[in-house]
């Protein structure tokens, strides 16, 4: 196969990107696009919001956008690369078969580019935007001048040329996010990998450690692992590099303190600040230090620079803040990520209103018992849930479950839940909570609304 990675710098190709709006895609064409490559793209998304913000980052690195019909796909392109979420029967796939341009999926397209790099892989069912993003500041920070190509928007890399999840660097180094979700993470061959936790998201856990096993068999060198994660004991072994906060390890966190919006801890008598709160994120931050110390970087070093890590877009991102009222935003999805969220916030707060997007019917139907238990055993008798239906873009789904089937049985089991359809009918009695937890996945807009609760709440003084 004749390799289009952004390793070979002696040719220049013209690349063009199908579903350029999504996460990893966005990320892909924007790093090749950076190393000289001539990138096209299309996305339903811009073409039912013209004035899509990522459309117009993407213009500004001379990233030229087309409607997602077909016509703006012609023979002079080297390779078509083409989101999961693209059905086969969309114009361009079928364009791109008659022309007879070379085709192929956004993580098959990331694990050749990966080969050209000493690659980093970040996996694990909740997390890897984070630590993915939180390994590239932080080698950036630390002069390793890496590559990195993630989902999650790190804050301190976006630009108005950037939308934040990738990032070209000088050395061979690439960090990515290794993926679970479509089985692709099998291909990646990669220098190190870290593996963060494994739990229910895409697939069951008996099938995504499968997938993680593979991955394991296939990296060249180290395996950095949560220690703490039962479902990863197995696949511990005598030369993985673990890390934790309870059982012993390599790189374990001591005289910790969570604080409302950061955590103290020392490791290996070296005290550290992380500018992020929770549980969830002391981990992200362990399996940094352990990657970095492994590189040859003085615990000191890190200790430094850790501090100034902002977070990812999304994640725990604050919209109000003003003493009386809180309102936040977070990718929080599956019943791990939605059960660390919900710990963290419970220190802060009582009375909580949390406002949850289910993200798809299949992930939905999957982890349906899943969700169910983790908003039983996580809402106090103060807190209340809402549900908003479930977020959908088109496509052949089948829609044969609903936010209400999830908040019949919440309530059902003594919780207080409830779906209201309507963002208006929320914002309609937000007086109703100071506090207020926004969250779900894919859809940009939540972060929007999150910011609608917090103008309405200041309003209301």
């Amino acid at each position: 196969m004749v390799q289009y990675s952004a390793g070979m710098q002696d040719k220049k190709y013209k690349i063009f990107f199908s579903g350029i709006a999504g996460s990893g895609v966005s990320a892909i064409a924007s790093f090749m696009a950076d190393k000289g490559h001539i990138i096209a793209g299309s996305d339903r998304a811009f073409d039912m919001d013209p004035g899509h913000p990522l459309k117009t980052t993407l213009q500004s690195k001379k990233i030229t956008i087309v409607p997602q019909d077909g016509k703006g796909l012609d023979g002079s392109f080297d390779l078509a690369v083409f989101s999961t979420a693209v059905e086969p029967d969309r114009p361009e796939v079928l364009k791109a078969r008659v022309l007879g341009i070379p085709v192929m999926t956004r993580p098959d397209y990331l694990a050749e580019i990966t080969a050209s790099f000493n690659t980093i892989a970040v996996s694990g069912t909740s997390g890897k935007s984070t630590v993915s993003g939180m390994l590239a500041f932080l080698m950036n920070k630390l002069g390793l001048s890496p590559n990195f190509i993630g989902g999650g928007r790190v804050k301190q890399f976006k630009t108005p040329s950037n939308p934040g999840n990738s990032l070209t660097g000088s050395s061979d180094y690439l960090i990515i996010e290794a993926c679970e979700s479509d089985g692709s993470i099998v291909n990646y061959r990669p220098q190190h990998t870290i593996i963060l936790n494994l739990a229910l998201d895409h697939h069951t856990v008996d099938v995504t450690a499968v997938m993680f096993k593979t991955l394991i068999q296939q990296t060249k060198g180290k395996i950095f692992m949560n220690a703490d994660d039962d479902n990863l004991a197995a696949m511990v072994k005598e030369s993985t590099v673990t890390f934790s906060i309870d059982n012993p390890s390599d790189f374990m966190a001591e005289d910790i303190s969570y604080k409302p919006f950061s955590t103290d801890f020392l490791l290996h008598k070296v005290k550290f600040t992380l500018s992020l709160p929770g549980r969830h994120n002391l981990y992200n931050a362990l399996s940094c230090i352990a990657v970095l110390s492994d590189l040859g970087i003085p615990l000191s070093n890190i200790a430094a620079v850790l501090p100034d890590f902002q977070g990812i877009e999304r994640r725990f991102d604050i919209h109000l803040n003003d003493g009386k009222h809180l309102v936040i935003d977070d990718y929080a999805h599956n019943p791990h990520k939605i059960s660390s969220l919900m710990e963290t916030v419970r220190r802060m707060r009582t009375d909580i209103c949390y406002i949850f997007q289910p993200h798809g019917f299949g992930p939905t139907r999957l982890m349906k018992r899943e969700y169910i238990q983790t908003f039983v055993d996580n809402l106090r008798h103060s807190d209340h849930l809402i549900l908003l239906p479930i977020f959908y873009i088109g496509g052949t789904a089948s829609r044969d479950i609903s936010s209400q089937d999830l908040a019949a049985e919440i309530t059902a089991r003594g919780k207080s839940a409830e779906v209201i359809e309507s963002r208006a009918d929320v914002l309609s009695r937000i007086t109703a909570y100071h506090t207020y937890i926004v969250f779900g996945a894919r859809d940009e807009s939540l972060s929007d609304f999150a910011e609608a609760i917090a103008g309405a709440l200041s309003a209301d003084g």
